[in-house]
C-alpha cells in the first residue's frame, strides 16, 4: 500500500483533473522505491508514517511529474528538489 495517495499528490500538485491518475500513480511508485532504496529502511514505514517522509514522497514524485524528461533545454533544472535530502536523513540507515 502506498504511503501517499494520488489525490494526496493531485492537491500537491494543485491538479483538478483526473487525466494522469495513472500516470500520478507510478510517478508515486517511483518516489516510493526510490525513498526506500535511499534511507535503507524498512519500507513501508511503520505507521503512523513520519511526515517528513510523506513530503519526500510528495516532492519528488511532484519532481518526477513535471519533468518527464532527462535533458531540457533553456531552462535551469535541478536533479532532485531542494531540501529532499535533508528531510530523508534522519531515516537513513547507514551500512558499512
Amino acid at each position: 500500500m502506498s504511503v501517499i495517495q494520488v489525490d494526496d499528490l493531485k492537491a500537491h500538485l494543485n491538479v483538478t483533473t483526473d487525466t494522469d491518475d495513472a500516470l500520478l500513480a507510478e510517478k508515486i511508485e517511483a518516489a516510493e522505491s526510490w525513498v526506500a532504496a535511499f534511507t535503507g529502511a524498512d519500507w513501508p514505514p511503520t505507521d503512523p508514517v513520519p511526515g517528513a517522509l510523506k513530503e519526500a514522497i510528495r516532492q519528488l514524485a511532484a519532481h518526477l511529474y513535471e519533468n518527464r524528461e532527462a535533458s531540457l533545454v533553456g531552462i535551469t533544472a535541478t536533479e532532485l528538489p531542494f531540501g529532499l535530502l535533508d528531510l530523508l536523513a534522519p531515516y537513513r540507515a547507514f551500512v558499512f
